[in-house]
């Protein structure tokens, strides 16, 4: 059954989830797992993709768009079923994809934004009411 962890972080606005993606990204790739990144939308995706080309200089995360390649380790989506991709998902949408039970596990990334917290509030019980496991991490 799908794993899902809610990653609280302090700070607000689109910056901080998409570094706290960028960071899950790096984290998950180290543990040798391949990842699908739902995006909201294409210009959040490719703010994700320019942010993981540079995110730290002493690392690399193979990654790209799901509409350039989907060989990739980390591939980002905006609502496109991945094709070759179940292990990790992190969704930044607010509302879970159709396809999310098919991950092993999922991330969700709950900034301080009072629409984002009503809206992952909802996730939470969407998940919960399904009896899927779900773990809370404060960053």
């Amino acid at each position: 059954m799908t794993r899902v962890d809610f990653y609280v972080v302090a700070d607000a606005g689109p910056e901080a989830r998409l570094s706290v993606a960028a960071r899950l990204a790096d984290k998950v790739l180290a543990k040798g797992h391949t990842l699908f990144i739902n995006a909201c939308d294409r210009q959040q995706a490719e703010q994700l993709d320019a942010m993981l080309w540079s995110y730290r200089s002493a690392s690399f995360i193979p990654h790209s768009l799901c509409e350039e390649s989907e060989n990739e380790p980390v591939v980002i989506g905006w609502g496109q079923e991945p094709t070759q991709h179940d292990d990790v998902l992190i969704n930044l949408d607010s509302t879970a994809p159709t396809f999310f039970s098919r991950f092993s596990r999922v991330a969700e990334i709950v900034t301080q934004d009072h629409e984002h917290i009503d809206a992952l509030r909802d996730a939470w019980r969407f998940y919960r009411d399904r009896g899927y496991p779900l773990t809370k991490h404060d960053l």
